[in-house]
């Protein structure tokens, strides 16, 4: 296979709302190439790029495919994305590593929601976008809308290169007003005759090609001064102009195809090659420490791997792009995350889950290699004296969580091993192993996503689980100064135990004074600290340690011991049964054996008279509370904030966006349990939201009370 430079490559992301044809078009853009020798279909399960099994059984995309396919003497690096807003992931990821997005439109539907969700991720990364229209050979294609609603949403950068001559089951022919030429297609689609515009539609074509050139002219000045003089672009300077719109954003155009009849594939393809900016016309990438990396073929070589998965019967794929230099086979590169030495043993351009062995890739390019022993994805590799370290891509937060347990206990380390697999291959599916609730929670970003990890842990890996609603890192905590003694005291035969502590308890904030005095039921005691220790504790919050022990009550090698027995009740609270945080301990008096006592004795007592004064304590449940900011069409405004104020939010503002209400709240982590869902069913999929962790705050006393008999019913049960 032929070795590309920089300026023959393009890397495209191919982007749209689900079933608006991706899959189909990919398909038939590696057919015009000659990478496959027949086009495949969805409905047959035999294309290119949904290649799994559970993509099989659903109908649509659910993982990225890297394809590639060579035409005009230039390789087209595609990365063909699922449209659902569950697997935003895959978008994600191509969108760091490609420089212009097609951005298919169903003619059927016009712009949908999953579309607009996508063409703010492209709005994020400032990537360039053109807009495909597909399925003009529905019945139910409505061109004219189509555009009208892509304006609408988009705005007056959307503009037209391509509309059809003929909507429905008969298209089969298209007027390129950059070209001025009618494209029409036999019924095997393919390779177009190219014809003079017809006499009914030249008036609408010239209007058209108009307000290209227009357009074009628009996006750099020595055109626009050539425009004025003669009042027109000729060919290539429209296409100059147009590439710098791309590459500014500041013009989107506008093509049309029936992916599934191959009409249209052949000229989107030749304009991509002609038109859209290579990588080098790109903004330069940049280090994690600032520094500007050049696409330079003769720069050090270094890669950075994007994405992983994991193959049957050959292991774990690493995804990468050349970032500088050259790779190839036999090459030894450093990780720059791990330190570790990785050999390049195998060299591939892939399209889906076919291989085609390549002697060498420049920068720019995109490849594969297979068995790495230390590299995953977001990971870069150097030659050997380069330091270049890439920033990992940032995925959007988490939506949606579940608690997932398998049915079977032995399949309990299996599960594990298999959650991880999952989590490389999709770095938006996050596992937490959480000691705290006892559970292990799956974080995804929607109900489907994890139904999707559900069907393939049964399917494919032959494990059956289950979900559960995930319990709630809930904290207790303190309101009020509290005193409480007791003694352990055990006798059996030889030596017995026996440990007795005196202790007070309050409530601790930072800067806080220490007391010299402290007066509880009307009795003054006197704390003479000796020693404070403060432990920050890894679930938040600190416990600090006083000792105040006088004339020896009891020996300083107990404290320790008194310590520990707190910090178990701190771990499992008496309330819940969750982390406990923000007490102070004063322990200032005590009893002790010459013979009896011993570190379990003390431990024991300091655990129960911390457990006695907890409670007397005026103790409080805390719930984590999240910030959560939410993006509405106006017309769902009331139907959300209804919803959200029935979840206990505190609404803290609202604000327009882009044609969208946001609204910003804080709300219990308690009440967002399936959140998505309900958003989505409230909006019709048009709203958006996320949500980040703000503090701990109070629970209401109802719900506390709800709480504290639940875990004494479970206490009971076990």
């Amino acid at each position: 296979m032929k070795v590309y430079q920089a300026d023959q490559i393009k890397n495209l992301a191919l982007l749209g709302g689900s079933g608006s044809g991706k899959t189909t078009l990919a398909e038939a853009m590696l057919f015009e190439g000659g990478v496959i020798k027949r086009r495949g279909d969805v409905e047959s399960n035999n294309t290119v790029s949904d290649y799994n099994r559970v993509e099989h059984e659903y109908g649509y995309s659910v993982f990225s495919s890297v394809l590639f396919t060579e035409y005009q003497g230039r390789k087209f690096n595609f990365i063909d994305c699922p449209g659902s807003d569950d697997f935003i992931g895959g978008a994600i990821t191509s969108l760091n590593v490609t420089d212009t997005a097609l951005m298919l439109l169903n003619a059927t539907q016009g712009v949908e929601v999953g579309t607009e969700n996508l063409f703010r991720y492209t709005e994020e990364y400032s990537k360039p976008v053109v807009f495909v229209v597909n399925q003009l050979d529905h019945e139910k294609a409505n061109y004219e809308q189509t555009i009208e609603n892509a304006t609408d949403v988009f705005g007056s950068k959307v503009v037209i290169v391509q509309y059809p001559v003929n909507v429905g089951p008969g298209f089969n022919a298209v007027v390129d007003v950059l070209k001025m030429k009618m494209y029409q297609w036999g019924a095997d689609g393919g390779e177009p005759q190219i014809l003079d515009i017809p006499a009914d539609q030249k008036a609408k074509a010239d209007e058209l090609h108009n307000t290209l050139v227009e357009a074009a002219a628009e996006n750099d000045e020595p055109l626009m001064e050539l425009y004025f003089d003669e009042g027109t672009l000729n060919e290539d300077q429209m296409r100059q102009g147009i590439r710098k719109g791309l590459i500014a954003r500041d013009m989107f155009p506008v093509f049309c195809v029936s992916a599934k009849m191959d009409m249209g594939g052949r000229r989107l393809m030749e304009f991509l090659g002609n038109v859209v900016p290579n990588v080098s016309e790109m903004p330069t990438p940049v280090t994690s420490t600032g520094d500007e990396v050049p696409y330079d073929p003769s720069g050090p070589t270094s890669l950075f791997v994007f994405k992983t998965s994991i193959e049957p019967h050959l292991g774990e794929v690493s995804y990468f792009k050349v970032m500088s230099g050259k790779v190839e086979e036999g090459m030894d590169l450093i990780n720059a995350n791990r330190e570790a030495k990785e050999r390049i043993a195998q060299l591939y351009c892939v399209a889906g889950n076919t291989r085609h062995k390549i002697e060498q890739l420049v920068a720019g390019d995109i490849g594969v290699t297979v068995k790495l022993k230390e590299t995953h994805t977001n990971h870069t590799l150097n030659e050997k004296g380069t330091d270049y370290l890439f920033d990992a891509i940032k995925y959007p937060n988490p939506k949606y969580r579940s608690a997932i347990s398998p049915i079977n206990d032995a399949d309990d380390e299996k599960l594990g091993e298999v959650l991880q697999r999952m989590h490389e291959e999709d770095p938006t599916l996050s596992v937490e192993y959480s000691k705290e609730l006892k559970q292990i929670i799956v974080h995804g970003q929607g109900e489907f996503h994890l139904n999707t990890m559900k069907w393939r842990l049964e399917h494919n890996d032959k494990i059956e689980i289950e979900f559960h609603n995930p319990r709630i890192p809930y904290r207790e905590t303190i309101t009020k100064v509290a005193r409480a003694d007791y003694r352990h005291k055990k006798q059996s035969g030889g030596s017995g135990q026996f440990g007795e502590v005196h202790m007070i308890i309050e409530p601790f904030y930072e800067d806080m004074p220490t007391p010299a005095t402290m007066k509880i039921d009307g009795q003054e005691i006197k704390l003479n600290v000796k020693n404070e220790e403060v432990i920050k504790l890894p679930w938040g919050g600190k416990l600090v340690f006083n000792s105040c022990i006088v004339g020896g009550a009891i020996d300083a090698r107990f404290l320790p011991a008194i310590m520990k027995g707190i910090m178990e009740k701190m771990e499992e609270g008496p309330l819940t049964g969750s982390y406990a945080r923000d007490i102070r301990v004063f322990v200032y008096d005590g009893k002790m054996h010459a013979v009896d006592s011993n570190e379990i004795s003390f431990k024991l007592a300091g655990r129960h008279a911390f457990s006695e004064a907890f409670k007397n304590a005026k103790p409080k449940i805390m719930e984590p509370v999240y910030d959560v900011e939410v993006k509405v069409p106006s017309d769902r405004m009331g139907d959300v904030m209804s919803d959200l104020q029935g979840r206990r939010a505190m609404i803290e503002g609202m604000s327009s966006e882009k044609g969208f209400e946001v609204i910003k709240a804080k709300v219990p982590l308690k009440e967002m349990n399936k959140y998505s869902t309900s958003l989505s069913s409230i909006t019709g999929g048009r709203a958006f939201y996320s949500m980040s962790f703000s503090a701990y705050d109070k629970v209401p006393p109802e719900i506390q009370v709800d709480l504290m008999k639940a875990f004494e019913e479970e206490q009971k049960d076990d």
